[in-house]
């Protein structure tokens, strides 16, 4: 399913400016079988779109974490389990799990079948149906939409139903515009304990969308 950007005044002018191209495929199923933390690096500036009965909900990715097999804070470093069970599946699938008893996190599979890595997408730059995200979040602050990945799933409307969909062929897909960040950061991951060290968080520089600078 084709991205085809709106043409009215529900897009943001300036650094996330989405292309106007007639159509805007998904990220083919090879994308997510880079490295991991390859793969965070490269979704910053992609654009996350969601196809909901409310319109499209659509907005840059600026900000990643990479978690790899071995790695103590990756949900799938202890094996596979009943929640995590689609990390060690087919790449390219949304793995959306419930955190804290509060909110929901999105994340994209990466790494072949069996290995069980993925990218969470912590904060992304709204584009389009920017008025549902603000109803989905109660808040008419354009940066507090989906500045944190609790944020950002309840602007897009995501929870457990969205487990598994496949992000190259799906209601929720990731896609490629031509849109480049012209910086990039990398820094330690947020909200862990277990290998805080690792330097496998990325966001685009300067972008007022990420979680925290």
């Amino acid at each position: 399913m084709p991205w085809r950007l709106c043409g009215g005044g529900d897009t943001i002018r300036g650094v996330g400016q989405p292309k106007r191209t007639p159509d805007s495929k998904p990220l083919p199923r090879s994308f997510y079988l880079q490295d991991t933390v390859e793969v965070a690096r490269r979704l910053l500036g992609k654009a996350l779109v969601h196809y909901t009965d409310s319109g499209v909900l659509a907005g840059r990715i600026v900000e990643t974490e990479a978690y790899l097999r071995d790695d103590p804070a990756c949900h799938a470093s202890r094996g596979a389990t009943r929640r995590n069970a689609v990390m060690f599946g087919e790449p390219g699938r949304a793995y959306i799990y419930f955190t804290y008893g509060m909110y929901f996190c999105f994340n994209a599979v990466t790494a072949p079948e069996g290995v069980g890595e993925a990218v969470l997408v912590r904060a992304v730059e709204p584009l389009e149906g920017i008025e549902v995200m603000m109803r989905n979040r109660g808040t008419d602050k354009l940066t507090n939409l989906a500045s944190g990945p609790g944020k950002l799933c309840q602007a897009f409307g995501l929870d457990r139903r969205h487990n598994e969909l496949d992000l190259a062929d799906s209601e929720l897909v990731i896609v490629d515009d031509g849109w480049k960040p012209g910086g990039i950061v990398a820094a330690s991951r947020i909200g862990i304990r277990l290998a805080a060290d690792k330097p496998w968080r990325f966001y685009v520089a300067g972008n007022p969308h990420v979680s925290r600078d």
